[in-house]
């Protein structure tokens, strides 16, 4: 069993900056790649960003340039770094481990407005 918890939600005004995290805790040592995604109200979830075991990053079209995702394997955790944000940034937005089978954390808040 993997347990996926993330933090570092928030309000933030268009043109701001977050940071969220993801601790993943359990049977670590089979977590393969690990991933962002989001929903909006009325949307799909979609995928923000996936980082491999090794770092190898992906991003959606619409956040590169500006999100970055970074792991650290010692502590279990990656992390979203989200620089100028923008109101349609607004989601819930979710972390993806994946092991035997995929684990979802419970999502943390994003708002983006003024």
């Amino acid at each position: 069993q993997v347990q996926v918890v993330e933090s570092g939600g928030g309000l933030v005004q268009p043109g701001g900056a977050l940071r969220l995290s993801c601790a993943a805790s359990g049977s670590i040592f089979s977590i393969g790649d690990m991933g962002w995604y989001r929903q909006a109200p009325g949307n799909q979830r979609e995928l923000v960003a996936r980082i491999t075991r090794g770092g190898s990053t992906n991003y959606a079209d619409s956040v590169k340039g500006r999100f970055t995702s970074s792991r650290d394997n010692a502590k279990n955790t990656v992390y979203l770094q989200m620089n100028s944000l923008k109101p349609e940034d607004t989601a819930v937005y979710y972390c993806k481990a994946v092991a035997t089978r995929a684990y979802w954390g419970q999502g943390t808040q994003v708002t983006v407005s003024s």
